[in-house]
């Protein structure tokens, strides 16, 4: 902490250099830490989070498309089976590893430097929350640019966050379940949309004609 401090008291003065450099440490210890939970408790976790979520919400249907679903088991959680697909709630990035060192610089930005980091940092995290739903929806490569790229804004704003939230210390780790929940919870509301949106686009069938015997 205290070289980050004196690194960064080079471009920003003692005073927001410790404003900043705190933002960078707990930055990197966000990064280790979402590295043990790969390592330790396994994506699948996230993905059981997500999964019993959306099912909690009434989307069992979207789920069964890429696990075995068991209804009669009640609780969400206990209702969830194998996998019939791959089941993979946030892909490794080695493109977002990239991404993070090279925006670390700016950092070194006073004031604007450390908001703008978590921004464009957010701006590629956000979309890799929803990788699990995209896929659940089975778009194509393509289908999921043009879907992503018609919310950037939101899913920007749900990156900063999820990331401002990882960097709480000691409470980490927790966020990064509750983050999976509420991108389940996000993710039944636009599945809300999307039925709506479908059942409005589909016209009504035409009535059968009948001849009326009076």
């Amino acid at each position: 902490m205290e070289l980050q401090v004196a690194f960064l008291a080079i471009f920003h003065g003692r005073k927001l250099a410790f404003l900043n450099a705190t933002f960078l440490v707990l930055g990197e210890a966000a990064a280790i830490t979402a590295l043990l939970f790969e390592c330790f408790f396994a994506d699948e976790t996230l993905v059981d989070v997500f999964d019993a979520t959306l099912i909690n919400e009434g989307c069992s249907d979207l789920v069964a498309t890429s696990r075995v679903v068991d209804p009669s088991a009640g609780d969400p959680v206990k209702q969830l089976g194998k996998p019939v697909t791959p089941a993979i709630y946030s892909p490794f990035s080695l493109r977002q590893i990239i991404e993070f060192i090279v925006f670390l610089p700016l950092n070194f930005i006073p004031v604007a430097g450390t908001p703008l980091f978590l921004i464009m940092t957010g701006l590629r995290a956000g979309p890799l929350h929803h990788y699990r739903y995209l896929h659940l929806l089975g778009l194509t490569k393509k289908e999921r640019d043009i879907y992503l790229n018609r919310r950037k804004l939101r899913y920007t704003w749900f990156g900063f966050t999820a990331l401002i939230l990882q960097l709480v210390p000691v409470l980490s780790m927790l966020f990064l379940l509750t983050t999976a929940t509420g991108s389940a919870l996000w993710a039944s509301k636009l599945e809300e949309e999307r039925k709506s949106a479908k059942d409005l686009s589909d016209p009504a069938p035409a009535p059968t004609y009948q001849d009326d015997p009076t």
